[in-house]
């Protein structure tokens, strides 16, 4: 699945209508905003840890790694900042957002009361996908280490 893909979806849901678009369709254009976000950060894992598209990659270690990703843990690690700022700023720039984009997906998948708005949901959109291309342009060995950060259960020396 390409991230990509998942914002041109999401895009596409918060432009469903020429007038005001259904909530049901902006709350699954949040939600898939951010699994554009999990899903690019389980990609990289994989690919940094594994192996890329191109390697002689082993396909089940490559998919262990890729579904090792767990939501809540991926969060508090973005969210460590003692940590977090050792990183370059387009990988906290990640961070931050990904954080944002999972509070928002809770939100808008499980809040009854919640209420998304077209033009807020355009621009998480526009700004996820500037995110995850600084993201992706930064240096293979920082986005190793946060891959690591992200998978790799903290020991204390």
């Amino acid at each position: 699945m390409r991230p990509v893909d998942l914002l041109i979806v999401a895009h596409g849901l918060a432009n469903s209508s020429a007038g005001k678009p259904k909530q049901a369709h902006l709350r699954r254009a949040i939600s898939t905003t951010y699994y554009a976000m999990f899903h690019t950060l389980a990609r990289t894992s994989a690919d940094l840890l594994i192996g890329g598209a191109n390697s002689n990659r082993s396909k089940r270690a490559w998919a262990q790694t890729y579904r090792a990703l767990e939501h809540g843990v991926a969060k508090k690690c973005c969210m460590n900042q003692s940590v977090m700022q050792h990183f370059p700023k387009p990988i906290q720039n990640f961070a931050d957002m990904f954080v944002q984009m999972q509070l928002k997906r809770h939100d808008a998948d499980y809040d009854p009361n919640f209420r998304a708005f077209k033009s807020a949901v355009i621009t998480d959109v526009f700004t996820v996908n500037a995110t995850i291309d600084a993201f992706e342009h930064t240096p293979k060995r920082d986005r190793r280490a946060f891959a690591a950060f992200v998978l790799l259960k903290q020991r204390n020396p």
